[in-house]
């Protein structure tokens, strides 16, 4: 367990502070963790998401498309048109990203809103880079609210057998949505202050002619898809990454045959970033390493040493303590192995579970907002800005994400209790 949490601590010190290097070094110490057998080779590729790593790749793909029938400009001169300023229009393209983060994957929903976001930046000659900060940190936020909003309430909800309607009323009370969506409206103030000083007009222009539908077409069906699979009973585990990968092959497909040429699926394939994917990969090896090695469940131990007898201490206990881990650590392992513990701490207890459940989903979800590292949306949204040639330094990340996450989290905290305890 020491190597491998030395190990663990030493390659996100390396990504924290020098970003530009995050893909080498998360891929050298995934090695490392393969080398030094703290993960036995052969569960390497068990430890990866592949589900994640295919709906990347196609909806980075199907974004592709998306960019180039112009549709994201158009969509930022109508945005611009609702905005009496930079700093409402930043507040107003947050808020559309979360509310679509709510019914589709967070990382799928900063691809496709955040060309909308790169378009805007554009036009007002401003740097892009905390306007896509805010997108991801929305993003992030709003997956907790439903649950087909993120891998973490789908676990949820596999786990305490919730339906799409439990997360939003369950025995008679208010479910999780509501605790998320006033913690969304609570970051209202901190994108104002973030952006105070962003007063500029918008200049109201003609609108941009779109070249091409049918991208757009394609994004509003896998949006549609991704919702549709979640009410199916059982589904394959790649069944998300197969559609996306899916939609994407249709608009290769139909990309071949207007231009009777290679010439436009080979662009789509080249935008495709795959050094956020790769940079994925690493992560999800260092932690199936960390996973493998006892760490994450000696977590789940403390908490249960830790929590005593107070139903209130546990409480924040939960929410805080997965806000801190979830900053550096991928939320999906985390989450999987704390809900047993949860749920047997409730009974322990004798109360109701599912203020422990929401506490936990609302610190585990949250937490990764903190760093540029800790969300999956978050390293998608880096790279995006990465290949539009800004670089985001980690410092720029927590002047957003640190205050954000905090007024969020506490919200939702003290609502959750309220109804809940």
């Amino acid at each position: 367990m020491l190597p491998a949490l030395i190990l663990f601590a030493v390659t996100y010190a390396v990504m924290i502070l020098l970003p530009k290097y995050r893909c080498p070094a998360a891929l050298i110490s995934a090695a490392l963790f393969l080398i030094l057998g703290i993960l036995p080779v052969e569960k390497a590729a068990g430890a990866v998401n592949w589900n994640v790593l295919m709906m990347l790749a196609g909806t980075m793909g199907t974004v592709s498309f998306f960019i180039d029938s112009k549709m994201p400009n158009r969509m930022a001169d109508q945005l611009l048109r609702c905005a009496p300023n930079v700093m409402w229009a930043v507040v107003i393209l947050s808020l559309f990203a979360g509310l679509v983060s709510a019914f589709m994957d967070n990382v799928a929903t900063v691809l496709m809103i955040a060309p909308v976001g790169l378009a805007v930046a554009k036009k007002l000659n401003i740097s892009p880079v905390p306007m896509l900060i805010c997108i991801s940190v929305s993003s992030n936020l709003q997956g907790a609210a439903t649950l087909v909003g993120d891998t973490t309430s789908i676990l949820l909800g596999g786990y305490a057998d919730m339906s799409f309607a439990d997360f939003f009323f369950l025995d008679g009370k208010p479910g999780i949505f509501w605790a998320v969506e006033l913690g969304a409206l609570a970051t209202i103030p901190v994108i104002l202050f973030t952006f105070r000083h962003a007063r500029q007009s918008v200049a109201k222009g003609g609108l941009t002619p779109v070249e091409d539908y049918f991208p757009t077409v394609l994004l509003v069906a896998n949006i549609v898809l991704l919702i549709a699979a979640s009410f199916l009973p059982q589904k394959p585990e790649l069944t998300n990454g197969l559609i996306c990968l899916g939609v994407f092959a249709v608009g290769l497909i139909r990309s071949l045959i207007l231009e009777k040429s290679a010439s436009g699926c080979l662009r789509a394939l080249k935008d495709i970033d795959y050094s956020t994917l790769l940079l994925l990969v690493g992560l999800f090896v260092i932690i199936g390493g960390i996973t493998q090695a006892g760490v994450i469940e000696q977590i789940s131990k403390l908490f249960v040493r830790l929590g005593g007898q107070s139903l209130f201490f546990m409480y924040t206990l939960i929410v805080w303590g997965s806000v801190l881990f979830s900053a550096f650590i991928d939320n999906i392992p985390y989450v999987a192995t704390m809900l047993p513990v949860v749920s047997g701490i409730a009974s322990i207890m004798g109360c109701s579970p599912y203020v422990l459940y929401f506490g936990l989903l609302t610190g585990a979800t949250l937490g990764g907002n903190i760093t540029p590292i800790g969300a999956s949306a978050n390293i998608a949204t880096i790279g995006i800005l990465k290949k539009a040639g800004y670089e985001v330094k980690t410092r720029d990340f927590l002047k957003i994400g640190l205050p954000f996450t905090l007024v969020a989290v506490l919200t939702g905290y003290v609502l959750i209790w309220l109804i809940w305890a």
